[in-house]
């Protein structure tokens, strides 16, 4: 199983010295300039209140890196962030970022995960003759996806996909702090797969959780989190530049985070 690991993730790099600190500080200034603005998602804004120096952090549809890099500036060289992306040019466009600044903590690996190991199809929509990398899904029939209506507007690719929990067995992570899930209506699957991973470690989660998405694979927004407060995390919206505890998804949100270190 580790070979899998080797195939599909990049090698770390080890960084520092002056020539590092050049191109860190210009995307760390990049990063608080566009969280500020409307470039980047505004809950990069409250990650400090819930990541700290140390933590072991996984993105899991990482794409292009927007969460990534924020989380690797913030765990620090003492911590460690694992990101996911299972599409070939964001992967290519992420590794290259951070080969770029040399961030040693950030570790890229081209996989999907999901409830366990297996290939899956990747669907990736396009328009006007151009991939759309934000919608690309896990097809819900696995390696041999279901039609599609407007096939020509579509392209399939063979992903390997992984589980939190194997993920971390194999790494040998003794902690895991906090995860971030946007897989355009997958997260259940991928919290299926870290079912050990919430119970030892009980991280903090960044869930993108809109209906439209989860009904693709039969899913229901509120049966989701009703889930998650059960096991006892409460649910919380970045509003007015504080996270805010809310009670259900609303179309007026879609990032949802969910912490058992917080009072409800």
């Amino acid at each position: 199983m580790s070979g899998q690991f080797e195939r599909a993730e990049e090698k770390r790099v080890g960084g520092g010295g002056a020539a590092a600190v050049r191109p860190r500080s210009r995307l760390a200034g990049l990063l608080r300039t566009a969280s500020a603005g409307a470039l980047f998602e505004p809950e990069t804004r409250g990650l400090p209140s819930v990541v700290a120096p140390g933590y072991v952090c996984l993105d899991i549809g990482a794409a292009y890196g927007m969460y990534s890099f924020s989380l690797a500036a913030l765990v620090g060289e003492q911590g460690m962030v694992h990101s996911f992306e299972p599409q070939r040019k964001p992967h290519r466009i992420l590794t290259g970022l951070k080969w770029l600044v040399r961030l040693p903590q950030l570790r890229t690996t081209r996989a999907a995960l999901g409830s366990r190991s297996e290939p899956r199809a990747l669907v990736v929509p396009r328009r006007f003759g151009f991939p759309v990398h934000g919608h690309a899904h896990i097809d819900r029939q696995g390696i041999t996806p279901v039609a599609h209506d407007e096939v020509r507007r579509v392209r399939i690719h063979t992903v390997d996909v992984l589980s939190v929990d194997q993920v971390r067995r194999v790494r040998g992570l003794d902690r895991v702090d906090f995860l971030k899930i946007d897989v355009e209506g997958y997260e259940p699957f991928v919290l299926e797969g870290a079912e050990r991973t919430l119970a030892d470690c009980e991280p903090t989660l960044l869930l993108e959780i809109e209906q439209r998405h989860l009904a693709r694979y039969g899913f229901e927004a509120d049966k989701l989190t009703r889930w998650l407060r059960e096991m006892g995390y409460g649910m919380y919206v970045w509003h007015a530049e504080r996270w805010m505890p809310v009670d259900r998804v609303t179309t007026r949100k879609r990032n949802y985070l969910f912490t058992t270190r917080w009072a409800a």
